[in-house]
């Protein structure tokens, strides 16, 4: 069969097919999606992007051994930190890790995981690497994650072809907690969640004795005006 016919068929039993949609209660594993029926997973989840700072500015300064073991150093530290508040790792992209998190304590787990990474880019893996690389240091460059988290439903699918293929999440939460982990700001701020996720936290993630660790404001979000939280506060690992 031609490229061509192959391609057509494969549009045809993708777009002219309906959707096999199944609700989820753990987050899914790519063997748990079909890939060629249109089969998907459906959640009630939260989900949490951490975006490294200043990749583009790390990619010209300095060489790719230095900032490959900047990018590896940052993505290993969230993504066991994220696991550790019970998030499964299911995407990585470039300099960026997404986390998704399901249960009754979804929000206030990825809240504490974005805490920590913050604290523990400044207290740990930024020591270790201008330990290692002063490099880093004197051409100032400052190792930071930028963590956005949104809430709400999505659905999981397979995309690609036999032998090169992955589970892609489709919805406005993970859209969402994308777009939040792109904010760039001065100052101290590094963690963005949505005003329903806040709104769903516990009194620890909320409060530091008795200070809001969160700040309203109403930001441009991919092009959508919308009521989001920001912080500067971080968690001791």
């Amino acid at each position: 069969m031609a490229l061509g016919d192959d391609i057509r068929s494969d549009l045809d039993k993708m777009v002219g097919n309906p959707w096999s949609i199944r609700n989820g209660y753990v987050v899914p594993g790519t063997g748990d999606v079909g890939l060629y029926n249109n089969d998907a997973v459906k959640l009630n989840a939260v989900y949490l992007y951490a975006d490294l700072l200043g990749s583009t500015k790390l990619a010209r300064n300095f060489t790719p051994q230095t900032a490959g073991k900047v990018i590896r150093a940052s993505l290993r530290t969230a993504s066991t930190i994220i696991q550790k508040h019970n998030g499964k790792i299911r995407s990585y992209d470039g300099d960026r890790v997404m986390g998704i998190f399901i249960g009754t304590q979804k929000e206030d787990n990825a809240v504490k995981a974005a805490m920590k990474i913050k604290y523990a880019m400044q207290e740990m893996v930024k020591p270790a690497l201008y330990r290692n690389l002063p490099i880093l240091e004197s051409g100032g460059f400052v190792p930071r994650m930028c963590v956005g988290i949104a809430s709400g439903e999505a659905f999981i699918a397979r995309a690609g072809v036999r032998g090169s293929n992955d589970l892609v999440s489709i919805g406005r939460a993970p859209n969402v907690a994308a777009k939040l982990s792109d904010i760039r700001e001065r100052g101290n701020f590094r963690t963005y969640i949505t005003e329903q996720v806040y709104d769903d936290l516990g009194y620890d993630t909320t409060y530091s004795g008795t200070a809001n660790m969160w700040e309203r404001l109403n930001a441009d979000v991919g092009g959508e005006q919308m009521a989001i939280y920001r912080s500067s506060y971080r968690w001791k690992v």
